[in-house]
Parts: structure tokens; sequence; C-alpha cells
């Protein structure tokens, strides 16, 4: 299926849609919403490139209500990160790697992003702003990682074989094998 054709951009921005409303819909809790689950899982069943239109798609639609700033540029390069992680590292592995353990990923996965955040500081604000910023921020990443584990404990059995199927129906061979 390519990337282009009119059911890939269907699918794209109905997850993208997806995905924002659940961005904003956890907006008030700081750092829980389902974002990083369900790029995660995105990336496990397209891979890297959808995985990457997704996660630059959800932030920048997302922040047309939240707001943009310098972290947007951070917030896209923590999630290119996650997705190239998934893309290369768990993809090719998934069928063999046990549930929990992708639980485990999917809460790393919140510490990653915000130690991207604190790097992605330091060509503005230099590096004691960074140590400052990480170390403040360390308890969101807490947050962050706790919700990913939960989000990914309820969307994973939910949307894994949801899509699985939605893909075999668009006929496409990008499968998990």
């Amino acid at each position: 299926m390519s990337i282009t054709s009119v059911k890939s951009i269907t699918l794209v921005a109905l997850f993208s849609a997806l995905t924002v409303s659940g961005r904003l819909l956890f907006a008030f809790i700081p750092n829980v919403q389902p974002v990083t689950s369900l790029i995660i899982l995105f990336t496990l069943l397209l891979g890297i490139r959808y995985g990457m239109v997704e996660a630059i798609l959800v932030i920048v639609l997302s922040n047309l209500f939240l707001g943009f700033g310098i972290w947007t540029f951070g917030q896209i390069l923590g999630y290119i990160v996650i997705v190239l992680l998934v893309g290369l590292l768990i993809r090719p592995n998934f069928k063999k790697i046990p549930f929990s353990v992708m639980i485990l990923f999917a809460a790393a996965m919140g510490f990653l992003y915000g130690f991207i955040q604190a790097l992605f500081q330091i060509p503005f604000f230099g590096w004691g702003y960074f140590v400052a910023y990480y170390v403040s921020g360390l308890l969101f990443d807490v947050y962050h990682a706790v919700g990913n584990a939960i989000f990914y404990v309820i969307l994973a059995p939910l949307l894994l074989p949801l899509l699985d199927k939605l893909l075999i129906d668009y006929g496409s061979n990008q499968l998990i094998e």
C-alpha cells in the first residue's frame, strides 16, 4: 500500500484524528495522554514511514489547539526517535516480544521523550538550563511513563487486532510478521 494512496491517506487521517482527540481529551492531566502508545501501535502495524507521518501530524494538529513554540520541534524530534526505535528494534521481532516487555518499553519511551525534550533546550539556553529542566521534569516523565504503560495495556489488545484486520481488508502486505 503506497503512502500516497487514498486508502493510506484515509488510514493515517483517521488514526491521527484518534490520536489528536486522545491528546486533547487528556490535556488537563500533565503528561498523561495516549499519544506515545498510539504512535507505538501505529508504527508497529505500518512501519517507520507511516509512524513518522502520524507523529508529525499529531503534534502539528494538536498544537493548533494547545499552542506552538520552540518545544514543538522538540516534540516532533522526540516522537521521530521513538518511531525509529519501534520500527528498527521492536517491529521486526514484535511477535517474539512478551506483552509485559512491551508495557515496559512504552513506559521507557516516556522517560526517553522527556530526556529528548530537555536535550532540545541546550542550543537555546545552554547546559545549565538542560540540567535544571531535566531534573525539574523528572516527575512529569514518571507521569508520562505510567500513562504510557496504562494506555498500552488498554489500547494494544483493542487496537492491534482491529487495525490488523483493517489492513487485511485494505489488501496491505505491511502486516506484522
